[in-house]
């Protein structure tokens, strides 16, 4: 075991994954994963002392994705990441397709606009504002499936295979605004997918799926490139510690397996979340259509039956 206590990354031990769990807080994510949950538990509180119902589901769907992120972020994994290819790509999936479907699978917004009390007439409160932002053009580029899906193709080939990447790996500050900017283009991309939360884009079942479907054949290719190249691809990773004991190409290929692997969990995560849902407004459909028949007596029935009578006396006069 790593007992150097100071987590730098030039002594690292070769990798194992009881090493890369280890504790070993980022400041930055650590408050913000404290944050984000502390806030979704303070509005399901709010909810349940009002009397109102909020699914456990939910809730468990949330903060799983607020702990994903910690996993990847305040562990050996992200010590680790800065010197290994594969390892990155670890933290870069999870943050980037995983966390977001359980963070929107969580519906967060729902629960803001559910939870926040309005604020008097003629003031704005945190509600006005995220009400205002929902509404916003601003939210609906940055949703549209125009920004969204070259967003998220141009976050693996702009980042990976141009200098930018070595420039923000240079500093910490660089580095986890890196992961930040994964997270955030995993949100946008999957929310109108997800379609939990009301959003400025709520495409039908069919077209969310096409829009799934549409960027995964580029992370897919993405996958590949890497497995399949000869020569070390990204600066940063070229020379690793030899304290590792890897070889940076078998690291990259590596990374390039766990990319392409990894397209295929949050397709099958969001199809089964989609067909649900889907299952789910049909189901409310033929409620709805069964309650109006209840309310109204059956009027269709009964109009069709008097025509019916309408007719039968015409034909016997």
């Amino acid at each position: 075991m790593d007992h150097s206590g100071h987590g730098m990354t030039m002594d690292l031990p070769p990798f194992t994954l009881g090493r890369g769990l280890q504790w070993s807080p980022d400041g930055f994510f650590l408050v913000a994963c404290l944050a984000g949950i502390a806030l979704y538990v303070w509005g399901v509180v709010r909810l349940r002392r009002r009397g109102d119902a909020w699914s456990t589901g939910r809730t468990l769907a949330f903060v799983s994705g607020v702990l994903t992120i910690g996993l990847v972020m305040c562990t050996k994994l992200n010590d680790y990441g800065m010197v290994m290819f594969s390892v990155h790509m670890v933290q870069h999936m999870v943050i980037s397709m995983l966390s977001p479907i359980l963070i929107l699978l969580g519906a967060p917004v729902t629960l803001a606009l559910r939870a926040l009390p309005p604020a008097g007439r003629g003031r704005k409160g945190p509600r006005e504002l995220l009400l205002a932002l929902l509404h916003s053009r601003y939210m609906r580029v940055v949703t549209h499936p125009a920004f969204t899906i070259p967003m998220f193709i141009a976050s693996l080939y702009a980042l990976y295979f141009t200098p930018l990447f070595d420039t923000l790996m240079g500093s910490k500050v660089g580095h986890a605004g890196m992961m930040v900017h994964f997270l955030a283009v995993g949100l946008v991309f999957f929310w109108p997918i997800m379609g939990v939360d009301p959003g400025p884009h709520r495409p039908g079942y069919l077209m969310r799926m096409l829009e799934l479907f549409a960027g995964m054949p580029f992370h897919a290719f993405f996958g590949i490139a890497l497995m399949m190249g000869t020569t070390p691809m990204v600066e940063t990773y070229k020379n690793p510690p030899a304290s590792l004991g890897i070889d940076a190409l078998a690291d990259q290929n590596a990374a390039g397996g766990i990319a392409w692997a990894f397209s295929e969990i949050p397709s099958v995560l969001v199809l089964i979340a989609l067909l649900f849902q889907w299952y789910g407004s049909e189901q409310r459909q033929a409620k709805r259509q069964d309650r109006a028949a209840d309310r109204d007596g059956d009027k269709e029935l009964a109009a069709y039956n008097a025509y019916l009578a309408s007719l039968n006396a015409r034909g016997s006069s």
